[in-house]
């Protein structure tokens, strides 16, 4: 089992609220992103400790392929890690955004598209987001309001709470905006198409490259009367949250421990720890403490994995299956 340094990046609309919440010190300010996992070229997540402490996730990958990825991840992703793990702490508005779908990103960019999901961390009071559109809208209508600057009165817009989730399949149109804090989990992918960014500037005093002719074939344009991803709440079981060809993620509320049975999962497990604290054990008796903040990745070839509170721990886990 892993576990990785985060990967801070500051940014004109981050906040405060990373470092504290991961329990790291650091001089780094405006941290909008931690990038808890990540196999993305020039951002490559390295093994915080352990024997392989220094090592990086391709590097891994490299030694172990199927061992790490499952023989089914390694045979469609080759020496790619397939998922993405962040969270996002957001001081001001995010662009609203789309991402492509595998095919169109495949065809524009040679690269994968962009399927992703939220986890609400934290959420300021009267904290929101946008994700769809609120109502039927063509193509052309949809390039006249972002000219006209009424892009925002055609989504769907959230007033959220911690415990909230969010599926985003690519061609969804979406924007966390201020005082969200949210784990995102997406597909390894860094093609997004910024459509409207409310005029703001960068730091070089330059608005910035907006995206929204290439977004136009992009977005997904149904409507659906609510993208809110409900579930049942309930302690010490696993609770199922997405199920999509890029992902499976469940969460775990657990005051006891909790064991899982991975030897038919050809995959590998990220588990997030949302809340608390306690260990995470594998059926070789290796064992991980883990608390808030802190992302695990277990290898495909576990066959068991306990979870142990120590008192409480709530866990995201992700795998393909």
């Amino acid at each position: 089992m892993y576990k990785f340094r985060p990967i801070l990046k500051s940014t004109i609309w981050g906040g405060e609220k990373i470092a504290p919440y991961k329990r790291i010190a650091t001089e780094q300010t405006q941290i909008g992103e931690s990038w808890e996992l990540s196999g993305v070229k020039g951002n490559e997540s390295i093994v915080a400790e352990g024997p392989d402490a220094g090592k990086s996730l391709p590097e891994l990958i490299a030694r172990d392929g199927a061992k790490l990825l499952g023989a089914a991840n390694a045979e469609r992703f080759g020496a790619e890690f397939p998922l993405l793990i962040k969270f996002i702490d957001a001081r001001q508005d995010l662009s609203i955004q789309v991402h492509p779908n595998d095919e169109l990103a495949w065809e524009r960019h040679r690269s994968k598209g962009k399927t992703e999901m939220w986890y609400v961390v934290a959420a300021d009071k009267g904290a929101h987001l946008r994700s769809g559109f609120a109502e039927q809208v063509t193509p052309e209508q949809y390039a006249a309001s972002v000219a006209d600057n009424t892009i925002t009165d055609l989504l769907a817009d959230y007033a959220i709470a911690p415990g909230d989730v969010f599926f985003l399949p690519a061609g969804r149109i979406h924007a966390i905006c201020t005082g969200c804090f949210v784990a995102e989990i997406q597909q390894t992918s860094d093609i997004t198409y910024r459509i409207y960014d409310y005029g703001r500037v960068g730091a070089d005093g330059k608005t910035r490259e907006l995206h929204t002719e290439l977004a136009k074939d992009a977005i997904d344009y149904t409507v659906l009367p609510d993208y809110r991803t409900r579930y049942a709440a309930a302690k010490d079981t696993e609770v199922e949250l997405v199920s999509c060809p890029y992902f499976d993620t469940s969460l775990y509320d657990l005051t006891q421990e909790h064991a899982l049975d991975l030897a038919a999962l050809d995959s590998f497990v990220v588990v997030i720890c949302m809340e608390g604290r306690g260990t995470l054990v594998d059926d070789r008796g290796e064992t991980v403490a883990v608390h808030q903040g802190e992302t695990v990745l277990v290898p495909a070839s576990t066959q068991g994995l306990r979870f142990v509170p120590e008192g409480s721990m709530k866990l995201l886990t992700s795998c393909i299956r």
